[in-house]
């Protein structure tokens, strides 16, 4: 059983729209108790929000009982902390800027003529604004604060900063906003809790998060159809999400990422807010957090003895770096920014004046370059774990004529040939090197790349989210593995479940 909560302060704070059941004043809330093994979504309108009022009470209550609430105790408490807000906003869309130069200048009636100010303010409800430029930075806002309705004030120091936000309720709001108000509630509540007909058949449902328009996803179509499948098959209703479904996540008992990752990205506020929901989640933000950053990884392979390529880390700031890479490393060598992925970011320099170009250009894009030993093979292993254990095991080939299994260039993207293989197959020193590069990450799904000439093996790098495509990594297992994966997050619930 489900129901959503509207909680306001008085029950006149609600007169302006239609009554319902689902509205109930905070004492009323005080005194509510939902049925056993029910899920709860609570919507807190009351009027104050600072620490120890009615508002702050209504989300401490809402969690402390298990319901899920906007705003939550952590946001009323991050909106609190202007140093978590006070940000430059370089990355808005002309249009929102556009807007804000246009608001900032207002008219003076006195001369009829427009005087620049330095502030503009605006209302946001559940991530809408009444106007569509300020749609891309209401949005945005609600994924980091989801707060209902949320007072923004812009100051132009420079640039565009937001100077202050704070909540608001509908008591603050004139006749013209509660309906701007009362359209986002409406379409906020309809999207965060649906009820499908289909929903009871199954014991579990799991979120998967995915990119339609991703050129170059983690799994392709095919794939993802296979995964719901296996969900299907054990109980699991497995439901495609977006990056727009971000406020859906505590509807679901888990969350599988099927988009490229990276940190300062959509999919690790994914990742973070399941794990903070109590959800199942692979892969989890620590598992994000240590893969995608080449730096990092380098530096914890290396100091727990893993084999790797010889690396060495250069600063933007280094006199001798090249000096560094020529003795040390020698050519041709490799050099790659800490967070490229699918073969970006990185290059081959094959003497001194290529080194030179190509650190140029990548320390445009990050403080710290890896250099690393020219290690060539025909081919990189691909070994994919899970829970701790090796499921499948891919040759990807290097793309001919060219020294990486992927190749960017035109508006097409090459890529090798590929050889799918049981595990027991690949050489133990490959497989143990996966496991041992894995267990310092954590415990959730990764794709191991190595490279291997005779006896010597070396981790290239470890990925959190591997490719699963169909075809490809599935070609030895078929359905069982798509199978493994769903069982994994089985067990992981079920033992959720029961603590």
């Amino acid at each position: 059983m489900s129901r959503l909560l509207i909680v306001v302060d008085r029950a006149k704070d609600w007169s302006p729209y239609y009554p319902s059941e689902d509205v109930l004043t905070f004492d009323q809330y005080l005194n509510f108790s939902a049925p056993a093994n029910s899920r709860v979504r609570v919507i807190n309108l009351c009027q104050s929000a600072k620490y120890l009022s009615r508002g702050y009470y209504c989300s401490l209550l809402a969690e402390a009982r298990g319901h899920h609430v906007v705003p939550s105790v952590m946001t009323l408490n991050d909106l609190s902390r202007k140093g978590l807000f006070s940000l430059e906003l370089e990355e808005l869309d002309h249009s929102v800027i556009q807007w804000l130069e246009q608001e900032a200048r207002e008219i003076d009636p006195a001369t009829d003529e427009r005087d620049a100010t330095h502030e503009v303010r605006i209302r946001t409800y559940f991530g809408q604004a009444e106007h569509a430029d300020l749609k891309p930075v209401a949005r945005a806002l609600f994924e980091r604060f989801p707060c209902p309705i949320l007072e923004v004030v812009f100051r132009h120091r420079k640039q565009w900063q937001i100077e202050s936000m704070k909540p608001a309720a509908p008591a603050d709001l004139d006749e013209r906003e509660q309906d701007v108000f009362a359209a986002a509630l409406d379409r906020f509540s309809s999207m965060i809790w649906r009820k499908p007909r289909t929903r009871r058949r199954y014991r579990f449902d799991l979120a998967m998060l995915v990119n339609p328009e991703e050129e170059m996803p983690p799994s392709d179509e095919a794939a993802l159809k296979r995964f719901e499948r296996a969900g299907r098959k054990l109980g699991i209703n497995v439901e495609r999400i977006t990056r727009r479904d971000y406020m859906r996540l505590p509807e679901y008992d888990g969350l599988f990422i099927r988009e490229t990752t990276a940190i300062d990205h959509h999919t690790y506020r994914f990742a973070r807010k399941a794990e903070a929901e109590g959800m199942v989640v692979i892969d989890d933000p620590v598992s994000i957090l240590r893969c995608t950053n080449k730096v990092f990884l380098a530096d914890l392979l290396k100091n727990n003895k893993v084999p790797t390529p010889k690396t060495l880390i250069l600063s933007k700031d280094q006199k001798d770096a090249v000096d560094q890479v020529v003795s040390e490393l020698g050519f041709p060598v490799v050099i790659k920014i800490p967070d490229g992925a699918f073969s970006r970011g990185v290059a081959k320099a094959k003497d001194e004046k290529e080194l030179r170009a190509g650190l140029k250009e990548l320390f445009k894009q990050s403080a710290l370059v890896l250099a690393q030993e020219y290690f060539y093979t025909d081919y990189d292993w691909r070994i994919g774990v899970l829970g701790g254990r090796a499921i499948y095991a891919c040759k990807y080939m290097m793309v001919k004529g060219h020294w990486q299994i992927y190749q960017h260039g035109g508006a097409a993207v090459e890529s090798g040939g590929f050889e799918t293989m049981p595990t027991y197959e690949v050489p133990r020193n490959v497989i143990q090197a996966a496991l041992n590069s894995t267990r310092l990450i954590g415990n959730g799904l990764y794709g191991v790349d190595i490279k291997q000439a005779g006896n010597r093996v070396a981790v290239i790098e470890v990925n959190d989210n591997p490719s699963i495509d169909s075809g490809v990594e599935d070609k030895f297992l078929g359905g069982e593995l798509y199978t493994l994966v769903m069982q994994e997050f089985l067990s992981r619930m079920e033992e959720n479940r029961r603590r």
